[in-house]
């Protein structure tokens, strides 16, 4: 390692340690992570569970599972559970946009004001 690349090091592992004071910057993206955060964690979580339900409505309907669990016909209970699912992944997205315009709302004026001091630094 030469020189330069030691002292390239030595600096990158001093400011871990160097104590940062929060800036303006530093506040919108907090803000900004503030926003969105809910409907990000709201759409994965939902999004997963409704493609899990789905998915045992295609396993009843396509395999023998139903028979094992004591189901004697699993077509029709199966192409419920699958509508029931594809529904909740269909909703996913609108109530995953209603979530983030109600925050967009709620922290809009804070965000717009901070960006606005930022840029005309």
């Amino acid at each position: 390692m030469n020189r330069n690349d030691q002292q390239f090091m030595a600096q990158k592992i001093r400011t871990q340690y160097m104590e940062k004071t929060p800036s303006e910057l530093d506040t919108l993206r907090e803000l900004d992570a503030k926003v969105k955060r809910p409907a990000n964690v709201f759409a994965y979580v939902f999004g997963s569970i409704s493609a899990v339900v789905m998915g045992a409505g295609m396993s009843l309907v396509m395999t023998d599972i139903g028979a094992i669990v004591g189901i004697a016909s699993a077509m029709v209970p199966g192409i419920a559970i699958g509508i029931v699912g594809l529904g909740m992944a269909l909703l996913t997205y609108p109530i995953y946009k209603g979530i983030l315009d109600s925050r967009k709302k709620k922290y809009g004026a804070e965000i717009l004001k901070l960006s606005e001091s930022i840029i005309n630094k």
